[in-house]
């Protein structure tokens, strides 16, 4: 069901697009600031060929003297990430969709290619190389991997077919999967200023940590959801509560984001 043209024309329909893209505006921005740390540590030590310098940034597991498949595994999922972060922004600009259909059929198979790759050499690292703190993060990290493919596959499946709503649906989900990392990254440092670490340890194990992790992208495919849902059905109530929804869960990131550039990121991005 498409929504009446006096309901997209709403206030409260208009309230959700305009939530939309200040969601959309404040995730670039932190995007933005994790792929200029990524570069500015990761990238400059790697050419530098410095690459124990990986390790002046706390790491479960970065650079290991003599693990040459492991070490090369590392430094291509790391700087991959700076690829598939600017790939999955562009991919959800409609604007750039329509003005340039070619490029955005070329890019999305370009992230696709991409959330495969990151996906299977996140669990490789996880589970061979046991970049872990716990088994839970462990698991959730795994899940998020299985969830990556998953969506990728969907989404290419219905590209194919010229199913361009469901396309577009499994997309923006892959989109939300593959930023799994970044989002528990925000997410840590946003409940840490909100809550001052209750409920959270060192080996991410504590009760806000479980949550934190499973979180990190099944929260945010579940406001999806609810933003899908307010978008297809007639329901002005609908619309304003997912509009409410997103707006605090924006808050929130926006916090996130901001400690992340203090604290975690900020010291290496010079």
């Amino acid at each position: 069901m498409t929504p009446s043209p006096q309901l997209q024309n709403s206030p409260a329909s208009r309230f959700l697009l305009y939530v939309g893209r200040i969601w959309y505006l404040t995730a670039a921005a932190g995007q933005a600031a994790f792929v200029w740390m990524i570069l500015a540590h990761y990238g400059r030590r790697t050419l530098a060929g410095d690459y124990a310098g990986w390790n002046d940034k706390p790491l479960i597991k970065g650079y290991v003297a003599g693990d040459d498949a492991g070490n090369l595994l590392f430094a291509l999922h790391v700087l991959l990430a700076t690829v598939i972060t600017l790939s999955g922004l562009w991919q959800l600009i409609p604007a750039a969709r329509r003005r340039w259909p070619a490029l955005h059929r070329w890019n999305g198979r370009l992230f696709m290619f991409i959330a495969c790759v990151m996906a299977c050499s996140g669990l490789w690292l996880t589970w061979a190389r046991h970049t872990w703190l716990s088994l839970i993060s462990a698991a959730a990290v795994s899940l998020n991997g299985a969830l990556i493919l998953l969506f990728v596959a969907l989404a290419w499946r219905f590209a194919v077919r010229r199913d361009i709503a469901r396309h577009q649906k499994w997309a923006m989900r892959a989109v939300l999967a593959v930023n799994g990392v970044w989002f528990l990254r925000v997410g840590i440092m946003g409940w840490a200023l909100l809550s001052g670490g209750l409920g959270m340890t060192d080996s991410l194990s504590g009760p806000a940590d479980t949550v934190l992790v499973f979180g990190a992208y099944l929260i945010p495919l579940g406001v999806l959801e609810l933003w899908f849902l307010a978008r297809s059905r007639q329901s002005r109530a609908l619309n304003g509560a997912a509009g409410a929804v997103i707006l605090v869960m924006t808050a929130f990131m926006a916090l996130g984001i901001a400690g992340a550039i203090a604290i975690m990121w900020g010291p290496y991005m010079l």
